[in-house]
């Protein structure tokens, strides 16, 4: 148990480690802090020292609080790993105010509502398409034919790039996503480099072109026109272009392939949702609670502080586990269950919180609903034909296959 402010307590298991997420094992280690020690020290581990930080409101309040807690890259970026392929990686949310601030601001109206109400139209016409073409009693790779091909094809509408590039969008989202100890190596790195740079090719021909026409309210031409990111250097186009892709398909794309597991344990919130398709909106919201696709964000003490009981020094690293947050059973009552008439579902910090809260939340929501009221009007069940492969990263909490049959 936590005791003295200054006598931190020791986590007794490394949080960070990938068999905890490919295994799925990750509930009984994070109950038990929240239980015994919400904010504790991990001496050591792969990515070095770190703080957890995982009840909801002790991570609220370290989202609160930027003047105290900062996501500067240049201070340790906002993963448990200290840099983004052991290079700096200065994109907009790995920033303080002002820099965050003004980045904010050129991003945030390509998805603000009116917007999103543009995109809601071509988001259900290819959900519909992408639902036609599923074979029935057959089995296929729910990532491959349905998570995948929805988020990033939404990406290259975003991007206003061929939908075909949807593969090369999705590897360099991978690399740039890539935190894992399994990739803190030299082989990694080198490869790393190479796919950034092959990004950063691609995505500065779409801003050359955009630099070139009037400005519109098209996302690229938003950020080529602006001060604050108009005059971008070279990494810092690769950063915020890898943010975009990652943040715009990653957290989407893995509450879409959850909803498979979701309705195969809960089979009645399937039925609540025929019964009554009103409720597919909070369903979209309770997916995210209940998957968590962000696990962990992290921030870096400026200064000498506390928290729950602790004394944190300055240059520490703090990590905020959203997947523990999201299953605090002071917030949510039966945290495990994914209960899609959940009154509070939309208090999940899947999202963030805060000034940094994703700017696509809102976008993203509308993708969930779309793929939940197709699977309301298959009229069948999705039955998973054999354990799903999960994604060996500490950050993402997603899949990388998922074999399922639709039966009738």
């Amino acid at each position: 148990m936590a005791t003295l402010a200054n006598d931190r307590a020791i986590n007794p298991v490394d949080v960070s480690a990938n068999a905890l997420y490919v295994d799925d094992t990750w509930r009984e280690p994070f109950a038990k802090l929240r239980g015994e020690m919400p904010v504790s020290w991990c001496p050591e581990s792969p990515f070095g020292a770190y703080w957890s930080v995982v009840t909801h409101d002790l991570v609220q309040e370290v989202e609160v609080h930027p003047e105290i807690y900062s996501s500067r890259w240049d201070l340790g970026n906002i993963t448990i790993a200290d840099s983004v392929g052991d290079t700096d990686f200065p994109n907009f949310i790995a920033q303080d105010a002002p820099i965050h601030t003004a980045q904010r601001k050129v991003i945030a109206p390509a998805f603000s509502p009116s917007q999103v109400v543009k995109l809601e139209a071509q988001v259900r016409a290819r959900t519909t398409e992408v639902f036609a073409a599923l074979p029935v009693d057959e089995t296929f790779d729910w990532v491959e034919r349905v998570s995948l091909p929805l988020t990033l094809g939404m990406l290259c509408i975003l991007f206003g790039m061929p939908y075909d590039e949807w593969r090369d969008i999705k590897r360099w989202s991978d690399y740039a996503s890539g935190v894992s100890a399994d990739n803190l190596n030299d082989e990694y790195r080198t490869e790393f480099l190479t796919q950034m740079m092959q990004m950063l090719g691609r995505f500065d021909r779409e801003l050359d072109a955009r630099r070139a026409m009037p400005p519109s309210d098209d996302l690229l031409s938003r950020m080529v026109h602006s001060d604050a990111m108009g005059n971008m250097d070279m990494m810092e186009r690769v950063a915020n272009i890898a943010l975009l892709i990652v943040g715009g398909n990653d957290t989407t794309r893995n509450s879409m392939s959850a909803l498979v597991e979701a309705f195969d344990r809960y089979p009645g919130e399937l039925d609540k949702l025929r019964a009554d398709p009103s409720l597919i909106p909070n369903a979209a919201q309770e997916i995210i609670r209940w998957q968590s696709p962000v696990t962990h964000m992290r921030r870096t003490a400026l200064s000498d502080t506390e928290l729950g009981g602790q004394a944190i020094a300055k240059g520490e690293k703090i990590v905020m586990w959203y997947i523990s947050a999201n299953r605090d059973e002071t917030v949510f009552a039966n945290a495990e269950q994914f209960d899609v008439s959940r009154a509070n579902a939309r208090r999940h910090l899947g999202f963030g919180h805060g000034v940094h809260r994703c700017v696509g939340a809102r976008l993203a929501e509308v993708q969930l609903a779309a793929v939940i009221e197709e699977i309301v009007k298959l009229g069948a069940r999705i039955v998973p034909q054999g354990a799903p492969s999960r994604l060996p990263s500490p950050f993402l909490h997603g899949f990388t296959a998922m074999p399922v049959q639709i039966q009738r």
